[in-house]
């Protein structure tokens, strides 16, 4: 065999082995690292670079040219195992050691690699011949030039050291860094990559992070992670800070909203007095930091109607005033436009069908505005109040509470409708939670607003009675799966005891 016939055999057994082992990894990572397949697409295409220079100095070879087949052959071995390296180095860190349920940082990756791209050059300058002795003689001197030029670079890999062996922070952790608030998604040997809120990608070179103070949110030891919220609202003076901060708290702590933690609960304090009025906050915990802005939303929306079912209002802070002068007339269009509005939601209602005109104008006058913000607590099984509550816009859920704690819904009731019903005609404790299932516009009537009308026409109690006798035949329908057979009888049994009961919470005489 002459040696031309022997270097062609040996060149094709290279770049057949070379091309088969680029296909595998190449092939591999595209399926397990779809992320990554942008990179690998580029050292893909350089390896073929590199083929290509082995075969043109393998033409440069067979015509003689010697030193420039010499150059670009070991340029393009030089090019090929570096793209090799990468390669591997991706195959072993991002898929083979998180396969064995280890994930190094991607810092270590990266230097590996490097340290591999050095040393694949030295051996590479070795088998060409190249002495190596020199080098090393003024490696100082090499070393001092490289420093000073790449001071930077290198400043940005120590501080990626520093970062991985400090622990201070993790992929996955949510920081702040001066005014860049957001998570980490990746930290490499120049810089760390944080995603803000605002769907922004910020890139924090390595030596700026070990010199800035990093705060990492929702963290603290032993416990879950969970940053704590300041929602800030104004009330004036007028109002006891007890009753505000009471409101508050108990709307909070009854209120079934996403992303706020059970424990610590949330609470209600006085920050400071201002002009006129009082600066108060809400402080929550927070269990999914990238949810702020909706859930401090949400706390404001029942901050809101906490105050408002409370008869406060929000002291808005203003710097100038205007006087606007209203005659008689338009006060009295105003509350004629809600009075009426009011009357159309109480003739809505099947409770209050047999009333007058001027009985639903009477307990339409004494209907109180009760707002309240989707998760609200609306009345609590097992409670005793003398009210009920009208409907007139969204809607909310009614549940059984079991003993173990555990809620059964056992309907939606929409606008317009009425419940609690049996707490205002008779004084019974709750039978079922209802909770706001959307922003929930009510009205409550108490038992002193309807007296008058039930004393002056008792005939009223018997058609409510047959109206509550229904209502808790559909309710133990769902609780106890009541035939049909055995509701009827039941109702006609139940509307009696219920007369009675109306009877004697309001003092009015059988006969």
């Amino acid at each position: 065999m002459t040696p031309e016939t022997l270097w062609a055999t040996l060149w094709r057994a290279e770049a057949l082995g070379l091309v088969a082992m680029v296909g595998v990894l190449g092939a591999v990572l595209y399926r397990l690292r779809p992320e990554d397949r942008t990179s690998l697409r580029n050292t893909v295409v350089l390896c073929g670079v590199g083929m290509v220079g082995l075969l043109l100095a393998r033409a440069f070879e067979m015509r003689g040219l010697a030193a420039a087949a010499g150059f670009l052959h070991e340029a393009s071995v030089v090019l090929v195992g570096m793209t090799l390296i990468r390669l591997w180095g991706q195959m072993v860190f991002r898929v083979l050691l998180p396969l064995a349920g280890l994930r190094p940082p991607r810092i270590l990756e990266d230097l590996v690699v490097i340290v591999a791209y050095i040393a694949w050059g030295f051996v590479r300058l070795r088998l060409a011949g190249l002495d190596l002795s020199g080098i090393v003689a003024t490696s100082a001197v090499i070393t001092a030039v490289v420093a000073f030029s790449v001071q930077d670079t290198l400043g940005n890999i120590l501080g990626g050291l520093a970062l991985e062996l400090d622990s201070g922070f993790e992929v996955g952790d949510w920081i702040r860094v001066d005014d860049v608030v957001g998570q980490v998604v990746d930290i490499r040997w120049r810089s760390v990559s944080i995603q803000t809120r605002n769907w922004e990608t910020v890139i924090v070179p390595n030596s700026h992070m070990v010199r800035s103070k990093v705060a990492v949110l929702g963290r603290r030891a032993g416990s879950p992670c969970q940053a704590r919220r300041w929602v800030w609202f104004n009330v004036p003076l007028a109002n006891a800070p007890t009753k505000v901060i009471e409101a508050v708290t108990q709307a909070l702590r009854t209120a079934s909203v996403a992303s706020i933690a059970v424990e610590p609960a949330p609470n209600c304090v006085l920050m400071d007095f201002e002009q006129g009025y009082g600066r108060y906050a809400v402080r929550y915990w927070l269990t999914d930091i990238e949810k702020d802005d909706p859930t401090d939303s949400a706390v404001r929306e029942h901050v809101l109607a906490a105050l408002q079912r409370a008869g406060m209002r929000i002291a808005v802070p203003e710097h100038s005033v205007h006087v606007v002068t209203e005659d008689s007339d338009h006060a009295e269009q105003v509350a004629a436009r809600e009075l009426s509005r009011r009357m159309e939601a109480l003739k809505r209602i099947d409770l209050f069908s047999e009333l007058t005109e001027a009985e639903v104008a009477a307990v339409a006058g004494r209907l109180v505005p009760a707002p309240f913000a989707q998760g609200d607590v609306i009345t609590r099984q097992g409670t005793r109040a003398h009210w009920l509550y009208i409907l007139s816009a969204g809607s909310v859920s009614v549940a059984l509470e079991r003993p173990d704690g555990v809620r059964h819904e056992l309907a939606t009731l929409d606008a317009p409708t009425v419940f609690g019903e049996m707490g205002l005609l008779t004084g019974e404790p709750r039978q079922a939670t209802v909770v706001a299932r959307s922003g929930a516009e009510c009205y409550r009537l108490d038992k002193a607003a309807f007296e008058r009308v039930l004393l002056e026409r008792p005939v009223l109690a018997d058609r409510m009675a047959r109206i509550l006798a229904e209502r808790q035949c559909a309710l133990h329908r769902e609780v106890d799966d009541l035939t049909r057979g055995q509701a009827q009888p039941r109702a006609l049994h139940m509307s009696e005891e219920i007369l009675e009961k109306i009877k004697r919470f309001f003092g009015i005489a059988s006969g």
